[in-house]
């Protein structure tokens, strides 16, 4: 589970760089808080942290459950997956926004491929006894 429990903390961290570069692009742009707007590449970098954000609610728990239900082992494929597809996502989010799909689809697929194998796991022990 140590290898899971390292994949977890390596999207967090990823996370907050993402958060980090969130504020570097504030002060390079001369957006202060509150706004989000005002800047195109700064929106776009605010946009990669805020659906980050929104993918660590289903990829960390759906990482745990995969690796409990399933393999500790097999999780980190889909593990890895994501946090390429993130960075992906992240490098060609913010220099063209049209660009982003191969990183939002790698990164929402090695999700779903978690979550549902989390599922089909449990259903099969269930059903084991």
């Amino acid at each position: 589970m140590n290898n899971v429990y390292l994949f977890i903390l390596l999207a967090l961290v990823q996370y907050i760089y993402f958060t980090w570069q969130v504020g570097s692009a504030r002060v390079k742009f001369g957006i202060e808080a509150p706004k989000i707007t005002g800047n195109d590449i700064f929106e776009r970098t605010f946009r990669v942290q805020q659906n980050t954000l929104e993918q660590l609610v289903v990829f960390i728990p759906g990482m745990l459950l995969f690796a409990h239900f399933v393999s500790p082992l097999w999780a980190l494929l889909p593990g890895a997956f994501y946090l390429v597809g993130r960075q992906l996502y992240s490098r060609d989010y913010v220099a063209d926004a049209k660009k982003r799909g191969t990183g939002a689809t790698m990164s929402i697929l090695a999700s779903m491929a978690l979550v549902i194998g989390a599922i089909i796991g449990l259903v099969w022990q269930l059903v084991q006894g």
